[in-house]
């Protein structure tokens, strides 16, 4: 559905899953699901950091960060989402729209950034491990915790802006289920040139950070190469396994979303809308089960709290 004449778009229209729109109800349950473990899980993670002082260590506050940005990248498009599977309600106003698309990549881009500097963290970690507490210190953690924050902002917030001086005229489809700057942008009869041009440079941005994570591994890697024990060299990977199963969990998406676009002739369109749904509801899911698994102190404080909540639900 799109509107034919040349009067300026009043609506937007989202979609859900082609060809599916009958079980679209059926479908809600397991997103809401997953919607519902995700958040109780960041929720859990972030209440067990911040009640626990044996964690107040410079790895748990990155993954505090790591926490509040899977909150926001669930919590910025769980409105639209529920409101297409529930309610077949495809209808969002271009106001809402840009918003939308501005908190979604706000949150993509402070995900990218702390997963990058958690791999700087696990670098410090194996290569200074002496002086590593006294480098990273809670003040400057908090400092690099508001400059990501900041960094985050500045770079997503010409998005809505330059959105709202285009117009949009002849087409209203959106491809996905909630609001993205590449893909509203698309929709424009005036000219996007600056958005092209700019989104493309978030985009850089973004891969840039994912190509730091990849130099700092290979530095790791080098370096636990030279531990001369076989236990240290295992024990000094295992550190890093739940970061880089966060990395694959969130950069996955977005370069097989990118090489379809770029290489696939023949893409399938459901292909391509259940990967980009992937992009928001996985990482969220996963890291919080994750970290859980392989963070022992983690698994054993939450543990810790449950089995007292059921103690006292006993007495």
């Amino acid at each position: 559905m799109s509107v034919l004449n040349n009067s300026e778009v009043k609506l937007f229209l989202l979609i859900g899953i082609p060809g599916l729109e009958h079980a679209h109800i059926w479908i809600s349950i397991p997103i809401c699901l997953m919607y519902l473990v995700a958040i109780i899980g960041n929720c859990a993670i972030l209440f067990i950091i911040k009640t626990e002082s044996s964690l107040h260590e410079p790895m748990y506050y990155f993954l505090a960060m790591l926490a509040v940005s899977d909150m926001g990248l669930s919590l910025s498009s769980l409105p639209t989402m529920l409101r297409i599977f529930l309610f077949n309600a495809m209808g969002i106003s271009p106001n809402a729209c840009f918003a939308q698309e501005f908190f979604i990549h706000g949150f993509t881009v402070m995900e990218s950034s702390v997963l990058l500097i958690m791999s700087l963290d696990r670098f410090l970690a194996i290569h200074n491990p002496l002086r590593y507490s006294s480098i990273l210190t809670s003040n400057r953690v908090a400092k690099i915790g508001l400059t990501l924050a900041i960094r985050s902002i500045l770079l997503v917030l010409p998005f809505p802006f330059t959105l709202r001086r285009l117009k949009y005229c002849k087409k209203n489809l959106l491809s996905h289920s909630y609001c993205l700057h590449q893909d509203t942008m698309k929709l424009a009869c005036s000219d996007n040139k600056i958005n092209v041009i700019y989104g493309f440079f978030v985009a850089l941005c973004t891969m840039l950070d994912l190509a730091l994570i990849v130099l700092s591994y290979v530095l790791i890697l080098k370096m636990v190469l030279s531990i001369a024990s076989l236990a240290e060299r295992l024990k000094a990977l295992n550190t890093c396994v739940s970061h880089i199963c966060a990395v694959l969990i969130f950069y996955l998406p977005i370069i097989t979303l990118a090489a379809m676009h770029r290489f696939a002739k023949h893409k399938r369109p459901l292909v391509v809308i259940l990967i980009a749904d992937m992009f928001l509801l996985v990482p969220p899911l996963m890291n919080p089960i994750v970290y859980c698994i392989k963070t022992g102190q983690i698994r054993e404080k939450i543990l810790g709290k449950l089995l007292n909540i059921c103690k006292s639900v006993n007495r």
